[in-house]
């Protein structure tokens, strides 16, 4: 008998890796759900934050003074259109002028602000996909990053403020970038490099950001890898530091640094900021940041409150629960930004709010996402009805709170979509640039809110001291020595609600509207605006 040698058993043979040039699209394939929920929904915030921009709301301020800013850096002209004092990190401006500039370069005359609020849908779309993102790398079902999505984005508190030239929306954007950095699956140290820059950026781009890089650092010790964890943590401040070193250094080469005479300073930028008069207590009623909040809340009830609610829950329940293990940073970031607006004294400003919007969404979808985890959560002796039941719970809570909510913020974003409160300013824009009405632009001196500088400039006034921002009226002595007759170097001034509000602290702007008469007036009530001639008998 022949002798044989027994075979092995067959064993099944290890799957291959994919080959590296299929690995992207594996990738596609398996984040393809996530693409069309997220397009859908970026598609829908679009179309309802771009409907109407230049409309509503009434163009303010702040957005023509970052605008004009902007305007200043595409044309060379320094950091500002004015003399640039430190008041904010020249940053967020310098962005704002690389969005605008192929729109500015193709059509100078839409270098102002309610055309070029069409920019800022970038910035809102980029800061949607980030929410997204950022809950999908949470640990968010799909559904539930969904709803933080559409509640960041269709909120009526966003759907009026993130169509605004605000430098918050910009710095939003970074630090989102940096959360999903720090809550990177892949954990690689560069990552959480990253966020640290992205960090420096988002601080550089509005300073009270600065106030949320300890949710920040949160997520990224939660989120990184044990044994790589104090080379990441020590990496992101690392870059965020010297990143953010940048801006006094900046100073300090300019020999601006600190106070003296003849020069502004950092210094003094950081003073006034930190000692300009406070809006009070935000529950005080008599209070300015109480008119704040009430016109908060005008707008959306749900996602101030029902957000900060969920935050404060998931802070509370970060020792014990998995979500709010998962959550912690953005909660976190939420209530910092909530402690900060309650504070005694201080500053609130209205564009505030948009720091926040977020973390209460990410927040608010996670509570929820926890909730019908529990009622779906199987339950061992239970039959199908059981399970019947729970669904059903599910779809009633579904049901009940979008009765509550879409009602509410159908009437919320309703003047969004259908008011256009900028027509006194395109009218008092036109009138001024007409030449039956101003013969001569460039001999004229106008005083004016920034909301409509930029207009003036492109109709033909002089950049600085012939349309003359109101402010620098009286506070900017490079502007001042060029009236030294006062008010009676003035020959028109644009009374608008910004104006006649802030007169009363400024002596020039107020006579010059004493000793005017209006010769214009678009609009109606206190939001009119009036062009008022200066009496030509003082000349």
């Amino acid at each position: 008998m022949t002798a044989t040698l027994p075979t092995a058993p067959a064993v099944p043979a290890a799957p291959l890796p994919a080959p590296t040039r299929l690995r992207p699209v594996l990738r596609l394939r398996r984040s393809r759900p996530d693409l069309l929920v997220c397009g859908g929904l970026l598609a829908a915030i679009l179309l309802v934050q771009g409907w109407n921009i230049t409309g509503f709301p009434a163009l303010s301020d702040d957005e023509g003074t970052y605008l004009a800013q902007a305007w200043a850096v595409q044309e060379g002209k320094g950091l500002a259109h004015y003399t640039y004092w430190y008041d904010h990190p020249p940053l967020g401006w310098i962005q704002i002028a690389l969005v605008t500039w192929i729109p500015a370069a193709l059509s100078p005359d839409a270098m102002s602000v309610a055309p070029m609020r069409c920019a800022m849908l970038l910035v809102s779309a980029v800061s949607a996909v980030l929410v997204y993102v950022l809950g999908r790398r949470l640990g968010l079902q799909k559904w539930a990053a969904a709803l933080a999505t559409a509640l960041f984005g269709l909120s009526p508190l966003a759907v009026v403020l993130q169509r605004e030239i605000f430098l918050d929306n910009l710095a939003v954007m970074w630090i989102l970038l940096a959360f999903c950095l720090a809550a990177s699956p892949r954990r690689h140290l560069w990552h959480h490099f990253g966020a640290g820059l992205a960090a420096a950026v988002a601080v550089l781009s509005k300073e009270t950001m600065l106030v949320i890089l300890p949710a920040l650092m949160l997520t990224m010790w939660r989120h990184s890898h044990r044994d790589t964890r104090k080379f990441a943590v020590t990496g992101a401040v690392t870059a965020c530091g010297l990143i953010g070193l940048a801006y006094p250094l900046f100073a300090f080469l300019n020999h601006e640094l600190f106070p003296g005479p003849g020069h502004v300073s950092l210094i003094d930028g950081i003073t006034y900021q930190m000692s300009r008069p406070g809006s009070g207590f935000v529950l005080d009623e008599g209070s300015g940041a109480h008119g704040v909040l009430h016109s908060w809340l005008y707008y959306d009830r749900v996602l101030p409150l029902c957000g900060l609610a969920a935050a404060v829950v998931l802070v509370a329940a970060a020792r014990w629960s998995r979500t709010g293990r998962a959550l912690a940073g953005p909660a976190a970031a939420a209530v910092i930004l909530a402690l900060v607006a309650l504070r005694p004294s201080g500053y609130l400003p209205a564009m505030y709010v948009i720091q926040v919007l977020p973390f209460l969404a990410l927040a608010l979808a996670g509570v929820a996402a926890s909730v019908v985890g529990v009622l779906l959560r199987s339950r061992p002796g239970r039959g199908a009805r059981w399970t019947v039941v729970r669904r059903s719970a599910v779809g009633m809570l579904a049901v009940t709170a979008a009765v509550l909510v879409v009602p509410r913020w159908y009437e919320g974003n309703r003047p969004a979509l259908t008011v256009d409160a900028n027509a006194p300013y395109r009218a008092a824009a036109s009138w001024l640039g007409d030449r039956t009405n101003v013969a001569d632009p460039g001999g004229t001196r106008v005083l004016a809110d920034d909301a409509i500088w930029l207009d003036l400039v492109h109709a033909g006034y002089r950049p600085g001291t012939g349309a003359v921002w109101f402010y620098k009226a009286d506070l900017d002595p490079a502007v001042t020595r060029t009236m030294p007759r006062g008010w009676r170097d003035v020959h028109y001034v644009v009374s608008s609600p910004t104006v006649r509000r802030d007169a009363v602290t400024l002596p020039l702007v107020k006579a010059a509207l004493e000793h005017s008469r209006p010769v214009a007036s678009f609009g109606e009530g206190e939001d009119r605006i009036e062009i008022r001639r200066v009496a030509e008998t003082a000349r």
